[in-house]
């Protein structure tokens, strides 16, 4: 079980935070390295501020489009 780590993006849903994940992807040809982001919708219970730093990891479906839970520290 992979655990992501992003950046809280929008609060605008009840009970769901929107993260951005960044990560880094190489060029298969040239090399050249360059990033890669990718938004989830994640659960969450906790009060939370657009740029908090937040880890999540993959549940069984919850809606839709929300498929991952907050991991609680």
């Amino acid at each position: 079980m992979k655990v992501f780590t992003g950046m809280v993006v929008s609060l605008k849903m009840a009970k769901t935070i929107t993260v951005e994940v960044e990560r880094f992807v190489s060029h298969p040809v040239y090399k050249k390295r360059f990033k890669r982001t990718k938004k989830y919708q994640v659960a969450s219970s906790k009060e939370h501020k657009v740029g908090d730093v937040v880890k999540f990891i993959e549940t069984a479906p919850i809606s839709k489009t929300k498929k991952w839970k907050e991991l609680d520290k």
